[in-house]
């Protein structure tokens, strides 16, 4: 075998190839991989000069191949090595992550992500909404984010902050905004959207949100995030349940990356995380928790706006730095502190709890390079300091006069920008007077939807919420109360409620699709009525004032407690999701729009008439006249007692073709001589009075006594009673009068949306018996 020649590839069996030797006639110049090659003159033999170069270049391919993955290896670490520092920066914001993997895989997959945080223009800004929230914004924008602030000036109309101004509450956002500027916030990569013109501009987007997650999610869970209102689950109203729904719809309809709120959000932002796996969403929001600072006195968890004296705001002179810090507590060592309310609000373990430790630690050595000299002493390290007061080596004394320096340092410049510029003097000059109460006009007209019906008596029927079935005696039910009806008649039909509650799924096309058949069969039936009647969409009502009327469920919900909620639904209805809440109070908004200025009438079935009484005392405590209500029940059309068999095979359909009718009243209870229970007797009460038939035909052999004719019910039933008219001969009689009596109906069933309507609905029914499987 050939030996194996120092220069690879090369055979040394020929002596042509043996290992080369320069010789007269060769130069050395550079090679194609930067070393060297000996270049063989015309003197030399071609054939090794061919032999060189195409070692030379194999050696060369080999070189640059191996150049090319260290530089991949080098490139991917660099890459690993800048999304590192900035996962680092990021995670340091954050008490608590949830979670940390999900956050690293972000701050590598989307260079751009966003963060959201929000706040209610209130007057106040306290030092850690100003200086802390600024450091942590920083950090979150130079690590490549986006940072929104949900400027909530809507909520605080809501909430009726400012006397219910918009005006008002808008300046008290932008002062407050200024501030931020001038303490250092890095404003080129913030964005302030401002919620009264966002969710006007998109509020079918905003509410189709906050109405799916409230339809998926439990009440008990919303309890839970009580907190971020302050209060107990005991005290709890309406409104304090739709609240978290709304802050939860806020991350979904910013399309936040990042949550990043204080730890007192914590709930309600692992809200929007619980809602992901509800409606199998696979992108979580990442939940990064920031630290909230203790209140200056003992046993206060967090500060407080209502206490000028919790905590150091960033508007406050000098002197009133020095003596609140001078005043706080300050211990040393553990001390026993009463029990607060304020559940949840540190995630980190701390005996000490020393708010004067706590700014030092937060708003000053979060800041980059800081140093906190006391005396002559230089703490580079907050742990150092921390150890030197906790072990006695640094007087409390000295600790606060440094301390109250350090602040007064941080806000002259915001002082110094409210005395100098016009401009942010005259915002803080408002604010301030706005605050002692001046100029301040609270409303006394209740806020509700103004809705144009053109007459001065509605008489209103408010249509069954969907399901996954349209049955032919829900369509009797309606028909029959707008027949009563007298005056301008409404059918107010519920889509938006629907999907509060999950009805038909919740599906938009579902709940559409069902009121279309439903519209479809009242015209059928009684075309002439119902060119006589106003179809109100309740979603397209909301949509022509969504702020007035978003404004009037939340009042509403203000003044309903949660067993209030509770004692409107119907008897046999738990209160189990947060959806109902909802849309109990949006029944409430509903009716309050209908008798702005008006006689009303709502016509109401048994199962309607708690939720209508809430709604008639609600919209009399608001200085209107209470609608009138009235309480119309068609007999039962059920072909099976009750709890026997499936609604879906004893209910007649509106979409049931011949075969379903056949088999159905084939199999309905209808016992001999039986009047008290005969579902097929109550069909013929039923086809003449909606169908307007002139009679029902009984058709029978002459042999067992010819057809029967029957133009009064009393005398079938008088018949049916003696067994005169028998099971056998009235079941097949009334499938084919009903089969002959829909005709007209099948017919438009044919027509394309309502084909689509009858797809969709199938689809869903096939989809919840999957579920019971």
């Amino acid at each position: 075998m050939a030996a194996v020649s120092p220069w690879r590839g090369i055979s040394t069996g020929s002596s042509l190839l043996r290992p080369f030797r320069p010789a007269a006639g060769q130069r050395k110049v550079p090679g194609a991989s930067g070393g060297a090659v000996w270049r063989l003159e015309a003197s030399c033999g071609l054939a090794v000069a061919a032999t060189l170069r195409r070692a030379e270049s194999r050696r060369s391919r080999r070189l640059s191949q191996r150049a090319t993955a260290v530089e991949e290896v080098s490139t991917t670490a660099t890459e690993e090595s800048g999304s590192s520092w900035k996962y680092d920066l990021i995670r340091s914001v954050g008490e608590e992550c949830q979670t940390e993997a999900e956050l690293r895989k972000l701050v590598e997959k989307k260079p751009d992500f966003v963060c959201y945080d929000g706040f209610e223009p209130s007057g106040r800004m306290h030092i850690a909404q100003g200086v802390y929230k600024s450091v942590c914004v920083n950090k979150c924008t130079k690590a490549g984010g986006q940072f929104i602030f949900w400027v909530a000036d809507w909520f605080a109309l809501m909430n009726d902050k400012m006397g219910g101004d918009i005006e008002k509450i808008r300046t008290v956002g932008k002062y407050l905004i200024e501030v931020w500027k001038v303490i250092g916030m890095d404003m080129s990569k913030v964005k302030f959207l401002w919620s009264s013109d966002e969710i006007s501009r998109r509020a079918e987007e905003y509410w189709g949100q906050a109405l799916d997650i409230g339809s998926r999610t439990t009440l008990a869970r919303v309890k839970k995030c009580c907190q971020i209102m302050g209060r107990g689950e005991d005290s709890l109203t309406a409104a304090q349940i739709l609240y978290p729904l709304m802050q939860c719809t806020d991350i979904f309809f910013l399309k936040a990356d990042i949550c990043q709120l204080g730890v007192d959000q914590r709930k309600v932002n692992m809200l929007a995380r619980d809602y992901c796996d509800a409606a199998g969403r696979k992108l979580k929001p990442v939940i990064l928790s920031h630290h909230m600072l203790y209140g200056l006195k003992k046993g206060q968890a967090k500060m407080s706006k209502s206490d000028p004296d919790s905590a150091i705001f960033m508007e406050d002179a000098a002197e009133d730095v020095t003596r609140k810090i001078l005043n706080a507590y300050c211990p040393s060592a553990p001390e026993d502190q009463e029990a607060t309310s304020q559940e949840g609000m540190s995630l980190v373990e701390d005996a000490l709890k020393n708010p004067c430790l706590d700014y030092i630690q937060y708003t000053l050595f979060s800041r980059e390079d800081f140093r906190f000299q006391v005396g002559e002493q230089v703490y580079e390290s907050f742990q150092d300091l921390k150890d030197d007061f906790v072990q006695g080596k640094l007087e409390e004394a000295l600790l606060k006069e440094s301390l109250a320096n350090e602040v007064n340092s941080l806000l002259e410049p915001v002082r110094r920008h409210f005395e100098e510029d016009a401009e942010a003097k005259e915002l803080l000059e408002k604010v301030s007077a706005w605050r002692r109460g001046e100029d301040i006009v609270i409303k006394s007209f209740p806020t509700h939807l103004g809705l144009d019906l053109g007459a001065e008596a509605l008489a209103v029927v408010f249509a069954p919420l969907p399901s996954e079935l349209l049955r032919l005696s829900d369509v009797f039910q309606v028909l029959e109360s707008l027949r009563s009806a007298e005056g301008k008649r409404v059918l107010w039909l519920q889509d938006w409620s629907a999907k509060a509650v999950g009805a038909a799924g919740g599906s938009v096309d579902c709940v559409k699709g069902f009121y279309q058949l439903l519209l479809h069969g009242l015209n059928a039936l009684d075309p002439e009525l119902m060119s006589e009647v106003t179809v109100q969409w309740q979603g397209e009502a909301i949509l022509s004032g969504p702020s007035d009327y978003w404004t009037s469920v939340i009042n509403a919900g203000r003044q309903c407690s949660l067993e209030a909620i509770r004692g409107a639904l119907a008897a046999d209805e738990e209160l189990e999701i947060a959806g109902q809440v909802v849309a109990t109070i949006m029944h409430l908004g509903d009716v309050l729009a209908l008798v702005g200025g008006r006689e009303v009438v709502l016509y109401a079935t048994s199962r309607q008439r708690n939720m209508h009484d809430l709604a008639a005392k609600h919209a009399e405590a608001c200085g209107f006249a209470a609608p009138e209500i009235q309480v119309v029940d068609a007999t039962s059309l059920r072909l099976q007692a009750d709890g026997e068999g499936l609604e879906v095979d004893t209910q007649i359909l509106l979409t049931d073709s011949e075969m379903d009718i056949n088999r159905k009243f084939k199999k309905a209870f209808c016992e001999p001589g039986n009047v008290d229970f005969c579902p097929p007797v109550n069909w013929v009460q039923a086809l003449l009075t909606n169908f307007q038939l002139k009679d029902f035909v009984v058709s029978r052999k002459e042999q067992n006594g010819g057809d029967l004719r029957y133009d009064d019910l009393q005398k079938l039933r008088e018949d049916f009673g003696a067994e005169v008219l028998h099971p056998g001969d009235l079941k097949p009689s009334l499938a084919k009068t009903m089969n002959s009596a829909m005709a007209k109906l099948r017919e438009g069933l044919k027509s394309k949306d309502l084909k689509t309507a009858q797809k969709k609905l199938a689809n869903y029914a096939k989809s919840l018996k999957k579920k019971q499987k």
